[in-house]
């Protein structure tokens, strides 16, 4: 039975039950009542509706509804609807719901400054260049049919946007529209054939090396320092079909492979048949100096090895949900064919409205607008967490996050941080197993005020310093 409000009444009636079908009924309204499914002003059925429903006389639901009114839980007026009494707290202050209350909210959750890594800053983005973006693909928001690719135009300014901000030249047919950075990885492990095991840095990015796994993959750990992959230790026996690397900004400890390191990877590579999947997830961030070129610009465009994987999760928002991957000519025919068996899961209005902001130069012009923002934020970081007594922090040459190692156990440091009202995350957890010997914070710095970040910084100060 549905009130005029489309509330679901579950009432059952027992005809073999010893209490009258008024009380009956009296009985299940109240625990309707108490438990939160007629909530203060909900109108109930009419008397007529009701009888309907439950197969009863009119005047038991009359009866029934009186006993409630007279209780204080429904109030009736002459001329509308018999609705639950809107001041039933005020008249039963005593009656609580006596069904399961839903999850409490975290304490103080309102005062959490979040400091947890992948949130960028948003709010530059809705400019006029953005909106007219939406409204010249909203004119025509399919077009032809879409390509199992992608988008003919979105790709083209996506070999484009390749070619200016990451320094390597392809056709736009090497170009395939994804949903983000783990779907693209997804498609590219189905076209080869779900080999395995894959490869992934230790320490690394755990929600992309968790995709290998739920594919039924196992997984293989490769070391990497703050420098990036070390390529030196590569092995020579036992090598994985295909290897996740981050070599423009190692995640979480940032730094850039050098251009050494990225030659013996594709040398090695190369001996050993692999197909390196380049994460290039926050590459045009950068603040020391120019971002090195996508580990891709260094492969050969036909029979190379490197699959570049790139969102605009960091440069945009990760609501945007559009991705990309830039494949060799030689791994193109299966890469499609995983794409049209799996389905094109991106939004052709998105698709079409991603190629004008593209196209515009927008983007760009946003990019340079918030590397200013999060420059002026890294120097914030650096300025406040400068001689930590009892932390190191690594170099931030680019990226939206930053890395403490601490002395003290990281429980206790991210447990202080959070009494003090600032969450961040642990940096053990990059570490497929635990590493007691790897304690320390990883935090972002993208998606706050700089007033919050300034007040958040203090706390992860004291916090590891006492």
């Amino acid at each position: 039975m549905r009130t005029t409000a489309e509330v679901t009444l579950p009432i059952v009636l027992d005809r073999g039950d010893v209490r009258a079908l008024p009380v009956q009924l009296a009985d299940a309204l109240r625990r309707l009542i108490l438990d939160g499914w007629l909530a203060p002003g909900d109108p109930v059925p009419s008397s007529r509706a009701l009888a309907r429903a439950v197969a009863v006389s009119r005047g038991t639901v009359v009866a029934a509804y009186d006993q409630l009114t007279a209780e204080g839980l429904l109030s009736a007026t002459e001329g509308a609807a018999t609705v639950v009494n809107p001041r039933l707290g005020a008249v039963h202050p005593q009656l609580g719901r006596r069904g399961p209350e839903p999850p409490p909210a975290p304490a103080s959750a309102a005062s959490l400054i979040d400091l947890r890594p992948g949130r960028p800053w948003t709010e530059g983005v809705a400019t006029a260049g953005w909106r007219a973006a939406w409204r010249l693909a909203a004119t025509d928001p399919f077009g032809t049919d879409p390509a199992p690719a992608g988008d003919a135009g979105l790709r083209v300014a996506l070999a484009d946007h390749l070619r200016r901000m990451r320094g390597v030249h392809r056709p736009a047919a090497h170009v395939v529209v994804t949903a983000g950075a783990r779907e693209g990885l997804t498609t590219l492990l189905f076209a080869l054939g779900l080999p395995g095991p894959v490869g992934v840095e230790e320490p690394g990015y755990p929600s992309l090396r968790r995709v290998p796994s739920r594919l039924g993959l196992a997984t293989m750990a490769l070391p990497a320092d703050a420098d990036g992959l070390i390529t030196d230790r590569l092995p020579e026996h036992d090598v994985p079909p295909v290897l996740v690397v981050t070599p423009s900004h190692q995640y979480p400890l940032g730094g850039s492979m050098s251009v050494p390191r990225r030659q013996q990877l594709l040398a090695w590579a190369e001996r050993h048949d692999v197909v390196i999947v380049e994460d290039d997830y926050d590459a045009e961030l950068r603040y020391t100096s120019r971002p090195l070129p996508a580990l891709a610009a260094l492969d050969d465009p036909d029979e190379g090895r490197v699959v570049t994987l790139g969102t605009f999760a960091k440069t945009v928002g990760p609501g945007l949900g559009v991705g990309y991957l830039l494949a060799p000519a030689r791994l193109l025919p299966d890469v499609l064919a995983s794409r049209t068996e799996l389905g094109q899961p991106v939004a052709q209005l998105t698709q079409r409205a991603l190629a004008q902001y593209l196209d515009s130069g927008e983007l760009r012009r946003h990019v340079q607008r918030v590397r200013q923002v999060y420059g002026r934020r890294r120097h914030l970081v650096t300025a406040q967490l400068a001689g930590l007594r009892r932390g190191r922090l690594y170099p931030m040459d680019g990226g939206l996050h930053a890395v403490i190692e601490t002395e003290r156990d990281e429980s206790g440091v991210l447990a202080a941080a959070r009494a003090g009202g600032v969450l961040a995350a642990r940096l053990s957890a990059h570490w497929s197993g635990r590493r007691e010997d790897r304690s320390g914070v990883v935090f972002g710095f993208g998606g706050v005020t700089d007033s919050d970040l300034a007040t958040a910084l203090a706390v992860l100060r004291r916090a590891i310093d006492e």
